[in-house]
């Protein structure tokens, strides 16, 4: 309402800003103080918006087992919620703040792809390229037919870790990697899709790796981190950074029949276990380990919500991303028992993460963390947590309460950004 009360005839000022316009507002505070080549830490975003979701973090904290949380989205290439709550390690009274990194699991998968269409771009490389051609080793027990599109989406065969594997491995990328290319297969290559949770890093990274030269970390800092100013995403953490680490907390584990199946999984219903200790948060891990603040991966998101380009600096033709978000499969998963859109290492629509259009990419991780990019909204998400939850989702609960805090969160978001929203996103089971 204006001050002295005039409006136009139709009942709103010819001068009233647009929704559009008042959401690159509440950015201003937070706008990405960054420019080519230099990370750096966005301020706090401050707006009635964040306001409410930030009381809706809150709340979830309070009222549920959760321990520490962080959410951020972009709209229209401006951050315009970044909020958190809770504790990022309670034993030491510390709280989440902005900056806080969080394991993410398979979430991490998301950014593993994107690493991997960079290099395909950057090398012009084929998506039918067979691995042999650069990891001969590969080709151990029938494997020589596996290509690098099979590797992104979960059909080379291998998803069960390596014959002797504990995760003190981890840590032990070329350990992990031989004995990842003496597996024989457990499903014909190319036909079935068996999820690959812990696999799928080593074998891309490996790709990567011998191809360009460099780590997949090194790859995913310098190729898509310092472009965007992006300092809250990790395969494997510095030690600069390991202060910002949170600490997880495993809830109750899953049930023993479903443990039982998951030949591929890092550390089984002990995550926590295996991921507090130091080794494995330095370690690289591009299938389900990396660390992220919530607004490192929702800027990620955000580059590719808007074809490969944020803040005037472009990390991607529009071209090699709508090559990679091309459905390759919906199909049943040999290992998880569900059906799932995959496109080139990434989910698709109402597989990304909730609320998410059929436009969507990104992907889920186990603990009930998510990020992705939704085009069709100029939007870009990323949710993060510490608290390890296994008996989540519509595998588990038939949809009954309690609700996934990602759900509603992001309901929250969408209602305080005015982002109409089809309805409630069924609750699915979420992949570690």
């Amino acid at each position: 309402m204006h001050a002295n009360g005039d409006s136009s005839a139709n009942g709103s000022s010819a001068l009233t800003p647009t929704r559009r316009d008042v959401l690159r507002g509440l950015a201003l505070t937070a706008s990405a103080a960054s420019f080519a080549g230099v990370a750096c830490r966005a301020q706090a975003v401050s707006s009635a918006a964040n306001d409410k979701v930030r009381a809706v973090l809150e709340s979830i904290v309070k009222d549920t087992d959760e321990i520490g949380l962080q959410v951020a989205a972009y709209l229209d290439g401006q951050l315009v919620i970044d909020a958190w709550a809770g504790m990022a390690d309670p034993a030491a009274g510390k709280p989440v703040d902005g900056n806080t990194l969080f394991m993410l699991s398979s979430t991490t998968k998301g950014v593993t792809a994107t690493c991997m269409h960079a290099c395909v771009e950057k090398h012009k490389l084929s998506y039918d390229m067979p691995i042999v051609d650069v990891w001969p080793e590969f080709g151990a027990h029938g494997k020589e037919k596996a290509t690098l599109r099979h590797a992104l989406t979960h059909q080379t065969g291998v998803p069960q870790t390596p014959v002797g594997y504990t995760p003190e491995w981890l840590s032990d990328w070329d350990r992990m990697c031989r004995g990842i290319a003496d597996l024989a297969p457990m499903f014909t290559i190319g036909q079935r899709t068996a999820y690959h949770s812990l696999n799928y890093g080593y074998i891309n990274g490996e790709i990567l790796r011998r191809v360009d030269g460099r780590t997949i970390a090194q790859f995913l800092q310098q190729e898509i981190c310092k472009p965007l100013g992006i300092d809250g995403a990790y395969l494997g953490v510095p030690d600069s950074e390991l202060g910002r680490v949170a600490v997880l907390t495993d809830g109750p584990p899953a049930p023993a029949d479903y443990d039982a199946r998951m030949v591929g999984e890092p550390a089984g219903s002990h995550v926590a276990d295996a991921f507090n200790k130091r080794p494995v948060m330095q370690a690289s891990i591009p299938g389900s380990g990396g660390l992220f603040s919530a607004r490192g991966l929702a800027r990620h998101y955000a580059m590719l919500a808007n074809w490969g380009e944020l803040d005037g600096v472009r990390v991607l033709p529009e071209a090699r991303i709508r090559a990679g978000i091309e459905l390759q499969s919906y199909e049943w998963d040999e290992i998880y028992w569900i059906r799932a859109r995959r496109a080139l290492g990434y989910r698709r629509g109402i597989d990304t993460g909730p609320l998410a259009s059929p436009d969507a990419f990104g992907h889920v991780g186990g603990g009930g963390s998510f990020g992705y990019a939704d085009p069709a909204r100029h939007l870009g998400i990323g949710f993060s947590k510490n608290y390890f939850a296994y008996a989540s989702g519509s595998a588990v609960n038939g949809g009954r309460p309690p609700r996934a805090p990602s759900n509603v969160v992001t309901e929250a978001i969408f209602d305080a950004l005015e982002i109409p929203r089809p309805g409630t996103t069924p609750e699915r089971a979420t992949p570690r």
